[in-house]
């Protein structure tokens, strides 16, 4: 049996790969460039459909690790329970922060600032003068405060804002402040200008922003979302923008790909971006030096990275 390693890039095309592993490149065709029972790293296909991620996995008797590139884990894990025991499952934090971080920025200056009417505006030919408000002296919200939360809080440092409170799991301090549990969100979510969720998807954050989440939102606060669309009630969220009192700015959705013709395309004070936090020119070169870094650790058998679960185990399948 060959120790293979599946890649969804060329591996002609990453300098730096370990020796030693036989190097299969697949992302997502429907042969497979070996046999899955060879495999023991397998760097799921990004932005491709779950099941087609999944699809190998039951067959991949010899796995020891599954790589994703995504910071995200929920479009695999329900494949989990197939993989014998001892596989680590690893995200690809490090990736994503930036690109990430970027977008969340662009998409609560853009509300705020009125750009899509602008645009739509100079469509028409139209001058839409007028005061719009500022990120200045807003206080924000960051629901989700990991890597990219962090990220997050980087970035608004220079805009001045008023105040920025963090939500995490559990409560922890940090460098800049504390970090609040998420049973204190109730108390936090009246206060905040800007509510921003960047939470990974699973049991707890489903449906989190729900229609008690969003009715203790300030009257004209700005929901964003760049974590994964069913964090968010859309039903709950499209009542309380039809009726003005909430703005928001979406780049995942519930459901997704968003269909022609959903309510949320035409609701007032909405912007939805195609879930694009990820796929930027910041993603290949990160890609890569996670994988070269990932797999040089794991042909030398020291210790990986970004290992979100273990099989078999009380945080595993």
């Amino acid at each position: 049996m060959s120790a293979d390693v599946w890649l969804p890039l060329p591996p002609e095309e990453i300098e730096g790969l370990p020796q030693g592993p036989n190097y299969r490149f697949w992302d997502g065709a429907q042969d497979y460039p070996a046999d899955p029972a060879d495999c023991v790293f397998y760097v799921v296909p990004y932005m491709k459909p779950a099941a087609l991620g999944q699809r190998p996995l039951a067959a991949m008797s010899s796995l020891e690790v599954v790589q994703t590139l995504s910071a995200g884990i929920d479009h695999v894990e329900p494949a989990l329970a197939s993989l014998p025991p001892g596989v680590r499952l690893c995200n690809a934090r490090g990736v994503h922060e930036a690109s990430t971080a970027e977008l969340t920025l662009t998409l609560i200056l853009a509300s705020l600032r009125g750009i899509p009417d602008f645009v739509r505006a100079q469509d028409r030919g139209e001058w839409l003068a007028g005061f719009r408000p500022a990120l200045a002296d807003k206080n924000v919200l960051i629901v989700g405060y990991g890597s990219i939360g962090s990220a997050v809080e980087d970035r608004l440092v220079p805009f001045e804002v008023a105040r920025v409170a963090r939500v995490a799991r559990s409560w922890r301090a940090t460098a800049r402040g504390p970090v609040h549990p998420i049973a204190e969100l109730p108390a936090l979510l009246p206060e905040a200008d800007v509510v921003i969720l960047c939470t990974p998807l699973n049991d707890s954050t489903t449906g989190l922003a729900d229609a008690a989440f969003l009715a203790r939102m300030k009257d004209g606060a700005l929901l964003v979302n760049v974590a994964r669309g069913p964090v968010v009630d859309t039903e709950a969220l499209l009542t309380e923008v039809r009726g003005g009192r909430l703005t928001a700015a979406l780049d995942v959705t519930d459901p997704e790909p968003l269909p022609p013709g959903h309510p949320l395309w035409t609701a007032p004070g909405v912007l939805v971006s195609p879930h694009v936090g990820g796929p930027t020119s910041a993603f290949l070169p990160r890609a890569v030096r996670l994988l070269v870094d990932q797999l040089g650790r794991f042909v030398n058998r020291e210790p990986l990275r970004n290992v979100i679960l273990t099989t078999g185990t009380a945080n595993g399948s």
